[in-house]
């Protein structure tokens, strides 16, 4: 396989971890338990995907990443900071969230216009693209029912 092609699965397999690690912060500091248990599911989706990339690069010899991105680390740390200036209201904490899944989906979109990626790895990220997609969209109309309910 093609270096640029496991440089590829590498920021994906960052990515992922990034959104596992995010969303399980977050839900730490979640009020709502319906929320808070959303957050921990899709922490574990994330970690499935980040699992499911490490195998690909290594089914194809290459080196796995093995945690998440220096950006995800700062954003994380960023959450956190907001998150006590906010009191962590569930809303500031699904706003944050919103953002991490719009950097998901660039880094996702940015791997699929890759024209070299062989079959099968492009079939993973179509497949997990889409999911990051669903994940989106949901926190962003959960997010925009959270602002209704404190506007």
């Amino acid at each position: 396989m093609a270096s640029d092609t496991i440089n590829t699965l590498n920021k994906l397999i960052e990515t992922s971890k990034d959104g596992e690690y995010g969303f399980r912060t977050s839900a730490e500091h979640l009020q709502d338990a319906q929320l808070k248990a959303l957050f921990l599911q899709r922490a574990e989706a994330c970690r499935q995907s980040a699992n499911e990339l490490q195998a690909l690069v290594l089914q194809h010899g290459g080196t796995a990443e093995e945690g998440g991105s220096a950006t995800g680390a700062v954003h994380r740390g960023w959450v956190a900071v907001k998150g006590s200036l906010a009191g962590y209201s569930d809303k500031a904490l699904l706003e944050e969230t919103e953002r991490g899944e719009d950097v998901a989906l660039d880094h996702y979109r940015s791997a699929l216009k890759d024209e070299g990626l062989p079959a099968d790895v492009r079939a993973l990220i179509e497949r997990q693209y889409q999911g990051v997609k669903r994940n989106h969209d949901q926190i962003r109309t959960l997010r925009d029912q959270a602002r209704l309910v404190h506007s």
